[in-house]
């Protein structure tokens, strides 16, 4: 699997480690990606709607519209 390395402000990282109840950084975000990949596909079941996507030059898709 791919790692990928990102630079947070340590006190949003400590807020979330709070709030997810976990004891180290990499815990904490990837909660929060997961929550947020999960919110994501209960509004697409609710809505019916997969979101605007578009397509980059490299092929992976823009959630940006």
């Amino acid at each position: 699997m791919a790692k990928v390395t990102v630079a947070l402000p340590a006190d949003l990282v400590l807020d979330v480690m709070v709030l997810a109840d976990v004891r180290n950084a990499q815990d904490a975000v990837e909660a929060v990606l997961r929550d947020y990949l999960a919110r994501g596909r209960r509004t697409e079941a609710v809505t019916g709607e997969a979101g605007v996507h578009r397509e980059r030059p490299d092929g992976r898709r823009d959630p940006q519209g």
